[in-house]
């Protein structure tokens, strides 16, 4: 049994009592009376022979089906890969509500409804009365085409060879913003027509907003569809394609037969709280340990995402056809006066809060979206003479102006620091650039001489329009997650994100650019011949940055080989591998790990509280960690930190 006890990481042996014969397997979810109380557990292994002379205390109540297996198993990996509990995982991966027994293949308006394309809602109608759903191939409109057939090893998604995607093993695809990867999706639930009764297709997404949409797809294709955490019951049964956000990589699916993560890149595929587990890599394992293809699909894959599988990509016309245009402002001589609203800006919020076309009822609404980003900023100092951006000559990124009895300009990423002196002029008068999104919207409000929103990750989100119908908003990335039909985007200070002193700032400023990009697919602002639609603009102080200029191209590539040559300088992540240690145990634990820890291991700390363990893979890291047992006080275990 694996106790629900995230302390405990050890198992214990009991007596299945005879009026629970039969219904305990592997995965069941029990009671147990440990310690004086009934806590939930799983069960782990079934006809255990106890140690000689020892007597079983009987399992106090069977309390429903569990995880699989195979999901099990699964738990066991990832406690060893993200040195956690396998309890924490075993959580996730089970319901949120007693489950008694699983829905049959005809039940009508189960949790989390399954809903074919033509059936009523809430209803459950196999789709053309075929079992599981599944229209064939030209039995009607929206038919699923099985997979391996001509058409659907012909049909390709922005550019891309569905066929490569699929053919086994784990791939990386990247796909360009404006891409629709619906295809993709399809042809991997295709996939339902030739698996077993209990085989399930898995697609996980960032949002919520997404797992709704794909969703809505598939059923309209005739696909048997579970949401995830609802359609947790109708997942455990399988025959159907699970969708969900970050936890559906644990869906209770009896065999995966193929999977397929959107926006693979994206933070929120990435928990936070320890253990700091990544969706997509617990997708990729989980369908190489059952022999299914693993579409891991990016506009702009992180290097530890190339590093996990094969590269599918577009050729160079097609994939620069997937992004807008986009436009650089050079800053480094811009007027001070204009501050971060520059000229051009000004044109295309003039643009958008344009009366001419309100005269016409049927013309179309405008809207320009400008972003500055605060959260996770970096406080940047620019020459005052020249405006050239103080940047570490070892990192490159940000320094900042800090006081002392000389004062000195430091890189909180790498901690070198030199004298305040520009690097460009020689100058010694620096300036703070600040930012703040409530003091820009009355800006533009005044500038633009029309309404103006402010979005934020702050405001209410009802479902509505978070515009409120004006023709400008500005506010924080969650803008663009939240709003999909802007006509220009423009990053205010793209700089923020750039120098911030952070491993992966290059790779979030990529992605930030990325949603720029996402969120104008459907402008109605006419682009060159063979552009997606809409305006990107990018106002920087480094118009040959890298994420710039793979901006400009439609290129993410240039952002790929750049990074790596910077974290193959640092010894930073995918060259190594990494853990972070904090909390009150971290000290004891450090030095436990030191006893044991080869050559190849090195221990670093603290710096402000914090112990780094490098190694020169995941594999040893994880060995070395796993050696070590966990002291009594709090410990934070964070392999794979996303902020370094």
């Amino acid at each position: 049994m694996v106790p629900d006890v995230v302390a405990l990481r050890r198992r214990f042996d009991y007596l299945v009592p005879p009026q629970m014969a039969g219904r305990i397997d592997v995965g069941s979810e029990v009671r147990i009376v440990l310690h004086g109380r009934r806590v939930r557990a799983w069960v782990a292994e079934v006809d255990v022979t106890p140690p000689h002379g020892v007597v079983l205390r009987p399992l106090a109540a069977a309390r429903g089906v569990g995880p699989p297996p195979a999901v099990l198993e699964l738990a066991l990996w990832a406690a060893w890969r993200w040195a956690g509990s396998v309890a924490t995982f075993l959580r996730t991966a089970s319901s949120s509500t007693v489950v008694r027994e699983l829905p049959g293949p005809a039940l009508t308006n189960p949790p989390g409804g399954v809903v074919p394309a033509g059936s009523a809602p809430g209803g459950v109608v196999p789709a053309g009365s075929a079992p599981g759903g599944v229209v064939p191939a030209g039995s009607a409109p929206g038919g699923v085409v099985p997979a391996g057939s001509a058409a659907s090893v012909r049909r390709t998604s922005g550019g891309i060879d569905i066929a490569a995607a699929l053919a086994g093993g784990t791939t990386v695809v990247r796909l360009g913003p404006a891409a629709d990867p619906t295809d993709l999706v399809m042809a991997a639930a295709a996939r339902l027509g030739h698996a077993g009764s209990g085989g399930g297709v898995l697609v996980v997404v960032p949002e919520t907003r997404q797992v709704r949409a794909v969703s809505a797809r598939l059923r309209r294709a005739g696909f048997p569809v579970a949401e995830l955490p609802d359609g947790w019951a109708l997942a455990r049964r399988g025959g159907c394609v699970v969708v969900g956000t970050r936890a559906a990589a644990w869906a209770p699916i009896p065999a995966v037969v193929a999977a397929v993560v959107l926006d693979a890149h994206e933070e929120a595929l990435v928990e936070q709280r320890s253990p700091t587990w990544s969706a997509w890599a617990v997708v990729a394992e989980r369908a190489r340990r059952e022999g299914a293809p693993c579409a891991l699909v990016s506009p702009c894959p992180s290097l530890e995402l190339l590093a996990a599988g094969r590269l599918v990509a577009p050729t160079r016309a097609a994939e620069r056809q997937a992004w807008p245009p986009v436009e650089v402002i050079d800053r480094r001589a811009a007027d001070p006066r204009h501050g971060l609203l520059s000229p051009r800006v000004a044109e295309l919020t003039r643009w958008a809060t344009d009366v001419a076309p309100r005269s016409d009822p049927a013309a179309p609404a405008r809207l320009v979206i400008c972003v500055v980003n605060r959260t996770g900023g970096a406080r940047l100092v620019a020459c005052a003479a020249c405006g050239e951006l103080a940047r570490c000559p070892t990192c490159h990124g940000s320094l900042e102006l800090v006081d002392g009895t000389a004062p000195q300009l430091a890189c909180r990423r790498c901690a070198t620091s030199r004298p305040v002196v520009c690097a460009r002029c020689g100058s010694t008068s620096t300036r703070a650039l600040r930012l703040g999104v409530t003091r820009l919207r009355r800006d533009l409000q005044a500038l633009a001489g029309g309404d103006v929103a402010e979005v934020t990750g702050a405001s209410a989100d009802d479902g509505g329009d978070p515009s409120g119908g004006a023709p400008v908003v500005v506010g924080t990335d969650a803008a663009l997650r939240r709003i999909g039909n802007a006509d220009a985007v423009v990053l205010l200070d793209l700089d923020t994100e750039l120098l911030a002193p952070r491993l992966r700032a290059a790779e979030e400023a990529m992605a930030l650019v990325v949603r720029a990009a996402r969120s104008v697919r459907h402008s109605k602002l006419s682009s060159p011949a063979g552009r997606a639609p809409g305006r990107v603009v990018l106002q920087t102080r480094q118009p040959s940055h890298p994420v710039v200029r793979a901006a400009v191209a439609g290129d993410p590539s240039l952002v790929a080989a750049a990074e790596l040559d910077v974290r193959t300088a640092l010894r930073m992540p995918p060259v190594t591998a990494v853990a972070h240690l904090g909390g009150p145990g971290a000290l004891g634990y450090a030095e436990a790990l030191s006893q044991v820890a080869g050559q190849d291991v090195e221990i670093d700390g603290p710096f402000a509280g914090i112990w780094a363990v490098r190694a020169p893979d995941v594999q040893r890291l994880c060995d070395v960690l796993a050696s070590v047992p966990r002291p009594p006080e709090r410990l934070r275990v964070e392999v794979d930190p996303q902020h370094m």
